[in-house]
């Protein structure tokens, strides 16, 4: 039995107690379904072996030797993921294009007395569905956007929005990645496509009805493009603007990159990337700087000399949109906890439109 991916939101409801992808591990690092898990019935190196042999010497040998690795794999895989699942059990099963081995999977799992349905068209079905909604589609979206100069919590208010009941996007997360040449998490940045992948996730959860909050971002993160349909919608939103005192925001800053301020090598490294836009004695100064332990005066001087006056052109460009303007006089607990509060009333207050 075959399953047609009509919507995106058809993977929303709890239709499919697991979805599997019988793909290679590398393809399934590179992007899969929401929520699948990797059951591969060829690894990477099976897969290679079996296209050589069907590309430069038999057809009927490469189905052959693919046969018997499928089913050793699937065998492995009975008595070990799926050893504890139940008589009713309901997969979705899919490989590339819903053709030989997730077919191959899904007949031996039926066999058990499983109901199995097959991805039709697989990934590459889900695929076209991705690209059409974020690159092709106007997204049925009202975004609001928090904007501020660097180091003025908005990555930290956009969690306390989500603890009060608002819908936020937060990109940075899903792009793993702080938006910034200091940016850079020790996980890393998934690739693209499954970047793509997590945002689509989290667009079919919000309401097109009801405000998203989202961080206003260049339409890059770190190596990731924010795609076509969501930068357009994001040009076009209405903002809000955080402004805080410059040793506020440093402070904060040094706070919220620990790991980088704890790691003399990797914070040397990071200076090192801005001497082409800051000149040698910048740069140098911002190094003793940082031999010395003067995080706090370091971050102050690459904000006022790097990060502000950017932030200055996109604020000119965008005045007209910001719809609500808070200035903190610190960014303590308490201080974002009043901006949240301000933030919330305001996507709540009836009447209030953040249509584009």
């Amino acid at each position: 039995m075959t399953f047609d991916l009509n919507s995106l939101h058809d993977l929303l409801p709890a239709r499919f107690d697991d979805i599997i992808d019988v793909r290679a591990p590398s393809e399934f690092a590179e992007d899969h379904l929401p929520g699948a898990i990797n059951l591969p019935v060829l690894d990477d190196a099976e897969r290679a072996e079996v296209g050589t042999i069907y590309v430069q010497e038999s057809r009927f040998r490469a189905r052959k030797i693919g046969a018997a690795h499928v089913a050793a794999n699937t065998a492995h895989h009975l008595r070990g993921p799926l050893a504890d699942r139940p008589g009713d059990w309901s997969p979705l099963v899919y490989c590339w294009r819903g053709g030989q081995r997730s077919g191959a999977f899904a007949t031996i799992l039926r066999q058990i007395g499983w109901r199995v349905e097959v991805l039709s068209g697989g990934y590459r079905s889900y695929r076209r569905q991705v690209v059409d909604m974020l690159h092709n589609e106007t997204l049925p979206l009202a975004p609001v956007l928090l904007d501020g100069n660097t180091g003025t919590g908005k990555t930290a208010l956009l969690a306390r929005l989500a603890a009060r009941g608002a819908q936020v996007i937060d990109l940075e997360a899903l792009a793993g990645h702080r938006g910034s040449v200091f940016g850079a998490t020790p996980s890393g940045q998934p690739p693209q496509k499954l970047f793509e992948t997590r945002l689509v996730h989290a667009l079919l959860q919000v309401s097109p009805d009801r405000p998203v909050v989202i961080e206003a971002e260049s339409n890059k993160i770190g190596a990731l493009n924010i795609p076509k349909s969501l930068w357009a919608a994001m040009r076009a939103a209405p903002r809000i603007s955080i402004a805080a005192p410059v040793a506020a925001r440093a402070e904060f800053l040094v706070r919220a990159y620990q790991d980088i301020v704890s790691d003399s090598t990797l914070l040397a490294a990071r200076l090192e990337t801005l001497r082409p836009l800051q000149g040698h004695a910048v740069v140098d100064h911002w190094h003793e700087l940082a031999a010395a332990g003067a995080n706090v005066e370091l971050a102050a001087a690459l904000m006022q000399a790097h990060y502000d006056p950017r932030y200055a052109k996109s604020q000119a460009r965008n005045a007209g949109r910001v719809v609500k303007s808070l200035s903190l006089a610190d960014l303590s607990d308490q201080s974002l906890d009043y901006a949240a509060d301000e933030i919330s009333a305001l996507l709540e207050k009836p009447g209030q439109s953040f249509a584009a």
